[in-house]
């Protein structure tokens, strides 16, 4: 397919609104059961009224605004009324904690903060007095404080632009060109301050493009996003939507996830690698729990349905006999776990994680087609994905249409396309060596490309373990099969200039107290299981079953069992990520032990 030069994002907006103005736009729940929806035209108009509001608020062109919330309607409604005005959306995860939520407002210079509800509030109001720039916070849900200037509802915010023409907007909107930015995605921090990635409407439009003509996305279409939309990736996702005129239903929230699928009903989505490892997880121990004959017939299930993947993987054409069995399988077991998802699922893309191969092979063999994909927030969390119809399970696929990759002499993946930012915002230094001298945007993975352009992701540069007997390890993948356990939560393998690897592993909390209460261990909580020897030792046979996949170099030979990584304790960043560098710190002791030091 040919892209077009679109002149910014609500060019692109504007040729779905007249192409498909009575078709659904977004849905979202007011019970759980029943959803309420827009037509694209009606969201088009919504998108004038605020940014006539904006408008009355003085935001000019070039102007910062942060979205401090989860995931909504209202977050999409307002990011296209601050971008039609000539502004940036900043987002900003709900999870994020009030110093790092200053942190953020304060260096993207705001001057609106649009905040979820009273607890994302309540944050801004801790850190007020160091956030001068704001000149005015607008609450997504919920009634703004009595008598405080600063805050408004949101009704109160659509009311103040009752009085500015439409033809203000549009020539805001006119005005506002390729090059300009549309948002400012700060990255997650997992080794030091985060850094404010520049999106052009240019590298909006181009990625949208390029994941429409890389994927399957057919007319009529409806997905469905839980993700964070501070994230790019869940940004990339909806423009992509705005550009196939595809129904986007947001999730009530992740806790509910699996009631809302079944109302949703998607045709496609896109996910983290973790929503699947948990499905997997949940229908495992399920069939497990039956036990019996039910569990036969599932493990039989399994059996069929991976013959018939490896054909299709093959591109080979399945026999009448594995394909009767498979229908049978479909009816016993495969179809109960797709209607789990809706029961509409053609394919979803897995992506800012690596996702366990088996686990896709699972999904496969029970008719659901993951697709791994990769992307960073530098070039708009879109660089490689697996087709429909030309696929590999632990390989991010070619690149996307129109975006070329290409590997540096010490095998470090590069890219350029329109998709690549311009830049780190007032960071000149760091945008500098993010480029080679020739223009290619350097990733820090280590990968490999092979005759067919598929890439495959051995590593990360900075996170390369190189052992005292000089074997070159990527924790990435050892950490991701180990997460596999089913009382296994979180893993940080160690090892670097040491005899052997190691790891500190926190529980499965749910997994875990089941065998703890079926073995009359007492506790109170799962941390009070962390140095329980029984726990030990099962954690110890889970690892060593897992080490089976791996060389002898690469398999864990000590554990040590912590509490969990969370964003409150300072181990975990917004997007989930480990920070390595303060778990080596907090648990220094702990990891020297393993080395008899």
């Amino acid at each position: 397919m040919a892209f077009k030069d679109y002149q910014n994002i609500h060019r692109m907006l504007d040729e779905t609104v007249e192409r498909l103005p009575d078709q659904t736009a977004y849905r979202w729940f007011m019970t759980p059961d029943q959803l309420i929806s827009v037509t694209w035209k009606e969201f088009d108009q919504r998108v004038t009224e605020v940014s006539k509001a904006l408008l009355a608020l003085g935001v000019e062109k070039g102007d910062k605004v942060n979205i401090l919330s989860y995931t909504s309607y209202r977050w999409v409604l307002t990011d296209l009324g601050v971008t039609r005005v000539g502004g940036a959306t900043v987002g900003i995860y709900q999870s994020t904690l009030g110093p790092d939520c200053r942190y953020i407002i304060d260096h993207s210079e705001a001057v609106v903060v649009f905040a979820e509800n009273e607890t994302q509030l309540e944050k801004l109001m801790q850190i007020r007095e160091q956030i001068p720039r704001v000149r005015k916070v607008v609450m997504l849900q919920g009634e703004a404080p009595v008598g405080d200037q600063w805050v408004i509802d949101y009704e109160g915010f659509l009311s103040l632009g009752k009085d500015i023409a439409d033809a203000e907007v549009a020539a805001r909107a006119e005005a506002v060109t390729p090059s300009d930015p549309a948002g400012i995605i700060y990255t997650s921090g997992t080794t030091g301050v985060p850094k404010g990635v520049v999106l052009t409407h240019s590298n909006i439009t181009f990625t949208a493009q390029s994941v429409q003509a890389s994927s399957a996305i057919q007319d009529g279409d409806e997905t469905f996003l839980f993700l964070p939309l501070a994230h790019v990736f869940a940004r990339t996702a909806i423009y992509t939507a705005i550009r196939t005129g595809t129904a986007t239903t947001f999730a009530r929230s992740i806790d509910t996830l699996i009631a809302d699928f079944k109302v949703a009903r998607p045709h496609w989505f896109i996910s983290v690698p973790r929503i699947f490892e948990k499905i997997h997880g949940k229908v495992i121990d399920g069939a497990e729990a039956k036990g019996g004959i039910a569990l036969k017939i599932f493990r039989w299930a399994c059996g069929a349905g991976a013959i018939v993947s490896a054909m299709k993987q093959a591109r080979a054409p399945i026999p009448l006999v594995p394909m009767l069995k498979y229908r049978v399988a479909e009816k016993l077991v495969f179809n109960k776990i797709r209607a789990a998802l809706g029961g509409r699922v053609r394919w979803c893309i897995s992506g800012a994680a690596p996702l366990n191969p088996d686990i896709a092979r699972f999904f496969h063999a029970a008719g659901l087609l993951v697709l791994e994909g990769l992307g960073m927030t530098e070039n708009t969390s879109f660089s490689n994905v697996n087709r429909p119809t030309n696929y590999r399970f632990g390989w991010v696929g070619p690149p996307g249409v129109g975006i070329e990759h290409k590997l540096d002499e010490d095998g470090e993946v590069l890219y350029k396309g329109g998709n690549v930012m311009v830049g780190y915002y007032k960071m000149p230094k760091e945008t500098e060596e993010t480029f080679t001298a020739d223009g290619w945007l350097r990733t820090g993975d280590i990968g490999e490309i092979d005759h067919e352009n598929f890439l495959r992701i051995t590593g990360r540069k900075k996170e390369l373990i190189i052992t005292a007997g000089g074997k070159n390890v990527a924790p990435a993948p050892i950490e991701g099969v180990m997460a596999t356990s089913k009382y296994i939560q979180q893993v940080c393998v160690i090892g670097d200039k040491r005899k052997f690897l190691s790891a500190i592993v926190t529980l499965d909390p749910d997994n875990i107290a089941i065998w703890a209460r079926e073995r009359g261990i007492p506790f109170n909580s799962v941390d009070d299981l962390v140095d329980e020897p029984r726990v030990q030792s099962l954690i110890e046979a889970e690892v060593a079953e897992k080490n089976k996949s791996f060389a002898s170099y690469e398999s864990v030979k000590k554990v040590t069992i912590v509490p969990e990584f969370t964003i409150e304790n300072g181990m975990m960043t917004p997007t989930m990520k480990l920070k390595k560098p303060v778990i080596f710190n907090r648990y220094g002791e702990r990891i020297d032990g393993m080395y008899g030091g």
